[in-house]
């Protein structure tokens, strides 16, 4: 996990002892989770914090987690959901997939490979963990630090390019302040109160420079959302 700010999963599962013992496993690799036991508290959770994937049960107590998905997969944009079940039959799967899940894991699991499968899907092209980040004509090589627009070498600063990676990675959605901060400063380090305004500043006027083709929207008060740009949009027929 080092290099990213803390990972945040949300997992939706109403066997309490099961779900302490997912989310203490999860929790002593890195990510920090939330976790739920109804599709109501599902719904709560999602409608205040960004997850980067969530980790669903097919039988909740109040609605069919199939239902649930299939209601608010719209709502999550790229986020990764990875489905438990003790159903067997090839036609739940199908159900569960159709609905909008990216995979899935029969119970009962072990915790390694539970562990594997979300890391899998964070590492997905355009996901959390993806080493190559593309949006519009902008792509950022996550290991070399390499940053092209238009496929031309862009000079960034090493925070200017920890703080893009962030953004890049939850595209469309957005990111706080504060989780900026935790991405590119360490731990106990002196944070001026303007640090994070003036280095999106000088993060926009690059990108700008370069012509790139993705805006960085700033939401007062909430954080910063990286979007493609209206022209950008209209040229693919959005």
């Amino acid at each position: 996990m080092q290099g990213h700010s803390r990972l945040r999963l949300l997992v939706v599962e109403d066997n309490r002892r099961l779900c302490e013992y997912v989310g203490e496993a999860l929790r002593a690799r890195g990510f920090a989770v939330d976790a739920v036991e109804t599709g109501n508290e599902a719904d709560a959770a999602i409608a205040t914090t960004t997850y980067d994937a969530i980790i669903l049960d097919l039988g909740l107590p109040d609605m069919d987690g199939i239902t649930w998905l299939s209601a608010v997969r719209n709502r999550l944009n790229h986020m990764p959901v990875l489905i438990l079940t003790a159903r067997d039959g090839v036609e739940n799967l199908v159900s569960g997939f159709n609905a909008g899940a990216d995979d899935y894991l029969r119970k009962p699991f072990e915790l390694e490979e539970l562990v594997a499968r979300v890391r899998a899907l964070l590492r997905r092209p355009g996901h959390v963990l993806g080493t190559q980040l593309t949006h519009g004509n902008v792509s950022l090589d996550t290991h070399s630090r390499e940053l092209t627009v238009n496929a031309l070498p862009v000079d960034l600063g090493r925070r200017e390019c920890g703080a893009l990676e962030l953004l890049l990675r939850r595209a469309d959605r957005v990111v706080s302040k504060t989780a900026i901060e935790e991405a590119i400063y360490a731990f106990g380090e002196e944070v001026a109160s303007n640090a994070i305004e003036v280095l999106i500043h000088r993060l926009r006027k690059r990108l700008q420079q370069a012509n790139a083709d993705i805006q960085i929207h700033t939401l007062r008060g909430v954080g910063y959302m990286l979007t493609l740009s209206t022209e950008s949009r209209d040229a693919d027929g959005e």
